[in-house]
This record gives structure tokens, C-alpha cells and sequence, in this order.
């Protein structure tokens, strides 16, 4: 069984690119930088693609705003001037700014102490 599922958590490395096309889709793009420890340090920059994003998240998005990204690994190919090129990008079902505070919760205080209402 195949299986291509990503899950960053990141910093935009830059301001989202919203392009709208001729069909009425829209496109978003942005560079995402994902730290790594082990097995040595290492700052990776991952390009990331949004068909049709939800632009009231898309807007929030700044340089430098702590990203979870989740979709997909897709490799594209195109022919340069210098040959057969390729390039790997995620592609995303979903983003969501983590730099925001939650959402308040409830006050009711039974919501506490009902495990079955757990967060």
C-alpha cells in the first residue's frame, strides 16, 4: 500500500503568492521553512501549493508566521533551457496560522470535568 501524506510545522519563509486563473480557480504559493535537529541541523525551505486556499486563512499568512501545513509530496518535471528539470513541493489540503491565540473556551464549568468533552 502507497501512501503520501505531509505534515509540516514551519515558518512562512515568505508572504503567500495568490494568483486567480481564467477558470475562476484560485492558486497560492508560498516557501515554508522547517527546521531539523538530527541528524545534524539544517534549515530546509519547502515550496508549498494551494488550489482553491481558504483566503481568510491565506490573508493572516506573513513572513515569518509559524505554519501547520498538511497535503501531499508531488514531484514536477518541465524541460529548460538546460535540460529535464524537477521539483519537489508539497501540495496542501490544508493550512492553519498557529501563531494565533485558541479560541476561547467555554466557562461552563462542567465542560472540566467531563472527560467525553476532552479537547
Amino acid at each position: 500500500m502507497d501512501l503520501n501524506i505531509v505534515v509540516l510545522a514551519g515558518r512562512a519563509a515568505t508572504v503567500p503568492e495568490i494568483r486567480p486563473l481564467p477558470d475562476g480557480r484560485v492558486y497560492a504559493r508560498c516557501l515554508v521553512t522547517v527546521r531539523s535537529e538530527h541528524p545534524r541541523h539544517r534549515l530546509d525551505v519547502v515550496p508549498v501549493h494551494w488550489w482553491d486556499p481558504d483566503l481568510s486563512v491565506i490573508v493572516r499568512i506573513r513572513s515569518g508566521s509559524n505554519l501547520w501545513v498538511a497535503g501531499n509530496v508531488q514531484r514536477r518535471f518541465w524541460d529548460g533551457a538546460d535540460g529535464r528539470r524537477s521539483r519537489i513541493e508539497v501540495v496542501a489540503h490544508d493550512i492553519q496560522v498557529a501563531d494565533e491565540p485558541p479560541a476561547p473556551r467555554s466557562a461552563d464549568p462542567s465542560s472540566a470535568s467531563d472527560p467525553s468533552r476532552a479537547d
